[in-house]
């Protein structure tokens, strides 16, 4: 079973680790005296034994039963796990919840004694449903209906309110497009007070496009929400149309929303991979190419007084029927001038196989392109509450993959392919969550398609830096392919494969954790699994480990003040 696998770090070629070694060396000296090193050790592992049907996809945990609840919008259902045996969570206390009587649960989390969990009706443009559990799975309030498909939701820390990020989303599956909204639910007495975007000025580096772009309730969808220590103010990430909305709880109102910018692919240390048909690893600077930051999930912390922003920038489009803004630049016209190797540049093997926006790029309306933008930034930022970027990890995390699993470089979250997503939103950062561990802030990234979860210390927000790299994922396994050349896996080569597709992201103190050491833990949507990491301080960094554990240090801090967005 996967909870017995070892990190792939761990089992890397000697060779290969003392390549790795060597060049950390030099790199550790401009290592903060305060620093630590870090390590995920995978110890425990659930699995739903369900593949790519969306049966593990956020949970959140109760300290005092030592529970996680766990969704599965592909059945309906939601499971209870006891981790007070962490190396193996059980779901034997408990039947799972089923809430198909009122839709899909979405996400869930947990205080004070109550799992609120969001749930998509089951005709997603009718407003959404939080169902409130004991950590026994008995519902202890009437469902309180909130806005259309309900996605994120979280307590706030002073544990009176929820907030809810009612995404609205748009479908093929349904005529009608749902206003994007976030509902704030009143403890006290489980009243709703539920905001749009009606009254809200938008900024004109917020992405309105598509249909109803001309209504920013409609076009806006919210994805998922952090709020702030004093309980004041919820940031709500708007993925797809590259903002993040600001929340006043007091007041019940959307008080801004703040355009992203975007990341200009020429400048140093702002590479990318931009092909899946080069046959190598091409981490290369592009001129005229853009990325648009697209954060999904978002996590926020304190500094002096400050709340700074955390995001992981997923990238996501909008592709119906009715209207798809993907396109492949090899398919577009591309202005001469701008692009004046332009036939070279849209060969598969360079620039031709990326996907970018056709909303965006003719700036001179002659109906060429003069700049591209690709969906997502494939990395991690941090914010200040009014947008500003204070730092992003550029192409860090292409490179830190690309070195510790150069075979299996941008390969999805079904099947081993190298270099599979490379034109298509990289590693795709999902979820982030943020720790304080040993004196240090620490950020955890869940990176979705390559997967695993890659560990920075942001105690400074303006001088971050990586730390560890763990994924607890066999590339050695490789699925049975049915009739139309998809992944079809075997009872077997699920169980063995380890995690797929991670979605959620939970860290858990050791003040709360069952076995006194701080935990991570990680909702796999593709493989099913619900995974535990136990957090080490590795207190010698000469060892083999350490130095493992600061690979890429050097190039990372030398490219973090080149970090740079086109506003």
């Amino acid at each position: 079973m996967s909870r017995h696998q070892n990190s792939l770090i761990h089992r890397m070629p000697s060779i290969v680790q003392s390549t790795l070694q060597s060049a950390v060396l030099l790199s550790m000296l401009a290592t903060p005296a305060a620093a630590i090193n870090l390590n995920l050790k995978p110890i425990g592992s659930f699995s739903t034994e369900i593949f790519a049907e969306n049966t593990a996809e956020q949970t959140a945990y109760d300290p005092i039963t030592q529970r996680l609840f766990v969704t599965s919008s592909g059945r309906d259902r939601i499971h209870i796990l006891d981790i007070s045996n962490p190396t193996n969570p059980s779901s034997s206390l408990f039947d799972p919840i089923k809430v198909s009587e009122f839709g899909s649960p979405n996400s869930v989390s947990y205080n004070n004694g109550i799992f609120a969990v969001s749930v998509t009706n089951k005709m997603p443009q009718n407003p959404g449903f939080v169902l409130f559990f004991d950590a026994d799975g008995n519902s202890i309030h009437d469902p309180v209906s909130v806005g259309s498909v309900p996605d994120s939701l979280t307590f706030t820390p002073d544990g009176t309110k929820i907030i809810v990020s009612n995404e609205g989303e748009l479908s093929d599956g349904y005529p009608d497009d749902p206003e994007g909204s976030i509902s704030i639910i009143d403890l006290r007495d489980f009243s709703v007070t539920t905001a749009n975007f009606d009254s809200v000025s938008i900024p004109d580096n917020v992405r309105l496009f598509g249909p109803n772009a001309n209504n920013p309730s409609q076009n806006l969808e919210p994805e998922f929400v952090t709020v702030s220590q004093d309980s004041q103010k919820a940031y709500v990430t708007l993925q797809e149309n590259n903002a993040i909305a600001v929340v006043d709880i007091a007041s019940g109102q959307v008080e801004k929303v703040i355009g992203l910018g975007f990341k200009d692919y020429s400048l140093p240390g702002n590479a990318l991979d931009a092909s899946d048909k080069d046959g190598k690893i091409n981490i290369t600077n592009y001129n005229n190419l853009f990325g648009l930051f697209q954060p999904d999930g978002i996590a926020s912390y304190m500094v002096n007084g400050q709340t700074y922003l955390v995001t992981a920038n997923e990238g996501d489009s909008r592709a119906f029927s009715f209207f798809d803004e993907e396109a492949r630049v090899g398919d577009l016209i591309l202005d001469p001038e701008a692009f004046p190797n332009a036939a070279e540049l849209q060969k598969d093997e360079n620039l031709g196989r990326l996907k970018v926006t056709n909303t965006l790029g003719d700036t001179d309306g002659d109906g060429d392109f003069d700049e591209l933008y690709t969906f997502g930034g494939r990395s991690f930022s941090i914010w200040d509450t009014d947008g500003n970027l204070i730092f992003d990890s550029g192409d860090a995390f292409e490179r830190i993959t690309a070195e510790f699993l150069p075979e299996f470089f941008n390969s999805n979250d079904e099947i081993n392919k190298f270099d599979n997503r490379s034109d298509d939103k990289g590693p795709e950062p999902q979820a982030v969550t943020i720790a304080e561990l040993f004196g240090r802030t620490i950020a955890f990234i869940g990176l979705e398609r390559i997967g695993g979860i890659i560990s920075y210390d942001i105690t400074d927000p303006f001088n971050p830096f990586f730390l560890d790299y763990v994924n607890n994922r066999d590339f050695s396994v490789d699925f049975n392919l049915n009739e139309a050349g998809d992944p079809d896996p075997t009872a077997e080569q699920l169980a063995a494969v380890g995690d797929l597709g991670l979605e959620g992201l939970v860290f858990i103190s050791a003040k709360n954790s069952p076995n006194g050491k701080p935990l991570v833990v990680t909702a796999n949507e593709t493989s099913g699994t619900l995974s535990v990491f136990e957090v080490e301080r590795v207190p010698e960094p000469s060892s083999v480990l350490g130095l493992l554990l600061f690979s890429s240090l050097g190039w990372v801090r030398q490219t973090k003040r080149q970090r740079s967005n086109k506003s």
